[in-house]
């Protein structure tokens, strides 16, 4: 299973949960979650295969700033 990272712009628990759901709609196979204590609010995705442009854009077209950290 990989992992993959993000830095967003999420700042609040409301909005990282609306974030996740929607997420899980598009790619249900995977775990999701974010680290809001960490200064880079990071994104968390742990799944077999490559989403990452699927998830910057999902971020980017609601309005979020996100950007994978390698």
């Amino acid at each position: 299973m990989d992992v993959t990272i993000y830095k967003t712009n999420v700042n609040n628990e409301h909005v990282a949960q609306q974030v996740i759901t929607q997420l899980q709609a598009i790619i249900p196979d995977f775990m999701i979650n974010f680290d809001l204590e960490d200064c880079d609010n990071i994104l968390r995705l742990s799944g077999n295969r490559m989403v990452s442009d699927l998830v910057i854009q999902c971020l980017t077209s609601n309005g979020f700033e996100c950007s994978e950290i390698v």
